[in-house]
Parts: C-alpha cells; sequence; structure tokens
C-alpha cells in the first residue's frame, strides 16, 4: 500500500494469526528501533507485553510519548498513518489485534493500565534514525 509517493508497511513485526474476525500481530522494537511507517484501515486493540514507553509520529498530529507499561491496553479506532518509535532504553513489546467486523461506529481512543496519558514530544527529542531488520 502506498499513500503519496511514500510505500507503507505492515502494522506490526510479525503476523501471528488470522481469521474473518481477527488479525493478530506482534511488534518488537528493540531501543531506539522504528517500525515501518504504517496505516491503520481497521480498529484494533494494542496489548503491551514489555516495555515502559513508546512514541508514535501519526501524520497530522506530529510526535507524541505513550508511557506504557506490562498489561497497557488501548483501543484505536482506524484511520492513523503512523510510524512507533522505541525511544526508551529497554526492548518494547506488543500484541496488536485487529478487529475486521466492528459494532455501530462511534468507539473512542481508550486505555487500561497505563501510568499516564501520552504527551506531544518536545521538539528537541530527535527521532533515532537506526533501524533494525526484523521477522516479518
Amino acid at each position: 500500500m502506498s499513500i503519496g509517493d511514500r510505500t507503507l508497511g505492515n502494522v506490526a513485526n510479525k503476523l501471528l494469526f488470522e481469521n474473518e474476525l481477527v488479525r493478530v500481530w506482534e511488534m518488537q522494537l528493540a531501543p531506539g528501533e522504528r517500525s515501518d511507517r504504517h496505516r491503520h484501515e481497521l480498529p484494533y486493540l494494542l496489548c503491551v507485553l514489555e516495555g515502559s514507553r513508546v512514541d508514535a509520529e501519526i501524520e497530522g498530529v506530529g510526535r507524541i510519548e505513550i508511557p506504557v507499561r506490562p498489561g497497557s491496553v488501548f483501543f484505536v479506532p482506524p484511520g492513523a498513518t503512523e510510524t512507533a518509535i522505541n525511544a526508551s532504553g529497554e526492548p518494547f513489546r506488543e500484541i496488536l489485534i485487529e478487529l475486521k467486523q466492528t459494532g455501530s461506529g462511534g468507539a473512542k481512543f481508550a486505555t487500561a493500565n497505563v501510568p499516564g496519558p501520552p504527551t506531544p514530544a518536545p521538539a528537541s527529542d530527535p527521532a533515532p534514525s537506526g533501524r533494525s531488520p526484523r521477522t516479518r
């Protein structure tokens, strides 16, 4: 998939399971690693397994810092084009569950078990430039 002249990647590193209802992915990011630029076409649940922070560069919004901890859960409506960034010094790992069949609509962003709200990243916080190879 591409938007404009830029190609988009997968929403996470590795597809674990798929059926007519859900698509389940695993995302692993080493310290300083960035995900592919991707677009979320489906609503999804993001379940954090490891890590303390993940940043997101969201087109039209900018960069935000998202404090997390193992057990943090996010429900995210579709539509964002973004890159995930592990700006911490520890590994980050999540399970991302895309929902192929949705309710009547209108569901909003929601969180559970997070240590704090997402915040805009300081302008002086440069994005890490390194990118590690990973399994698809």
